[in-house]
């Protein structure tokens, strides 16, 4: 029989991509930063951006340098509106796509929300041994997503596997 993985915290960082949002009205940051918290991580930084690639590359770029960060969950910026720049932000500085991700999470959004699920372009991947989580805005998507997804994935104790228990080896070549 296998030995039960104990929990594993990890230091995630937030960021919201939002040309609204400030640190009193950023519910969506607000709900990450509470539910990472209560799953037992740390929050190692937060910060909210105007939804500019450059700015946003700026801020996940210092995070994914820093050794110390293990995730980053970026909320905001991925739907189809001219100023929504994420994907075309983000996906540039990632070592490798996790298109399992946004596949399942459009899944679960159906449930939730019908085809408007298409305009959807949450994504995931991998930087530099550092995971990052791209969702929608709204807080009802970033709940979805923490609570269906995320938070287990970033549970070592999840059977069969997890993301957090693959970290000893991302760096393998």
């Amino acid at each position: 029989m296998t030995a039960q993985a104990d929990f594993v915290p990890l230091n995630l960082c937030v960021l919201t991509v939002s040309d609204t949002r400030t640190a009193d009205n950023d519910t969506s940051g607000d709900y990450l930063v509470l539910a990472l918290g209560q799953a037992g991580h740390r929050l190692h930084d937060r910060v909210i951006v105007r939804d500019d690639k450059y700015r946003m590359r700026a801020v996940v770029s210092q995070w994914i340098a820093d050794d110390a960060v293990h995730g980053i969950l970026i909320t905001g910026g991925t739907g189809f509106t001219g100023r929504d720049s994420t994907p075309e932000a983000i996906e540039p500085l990632l070592d490798k796509l996790m298109p399992g991700f946004g596949e399942l999470f459009r899944a679960i959004s159906f449930d939730e929300i019908g085809t408007s699920t298409l305009q959807s372009r949450a994504f995931a991947g991998l930087a530099n041994e550092t995971f990052l989580f791209c969702v929608p805005g709204s807080t009802s998507a970033c709940r979805t997503a923490w609570e269906k997804i995320i938070q287990s994935q970033l549970d070592a104790r999840t059977r069969p596997c997890n993301l957090a228990g693959l970290r000893s080896r991302l760096g393998e070549r």
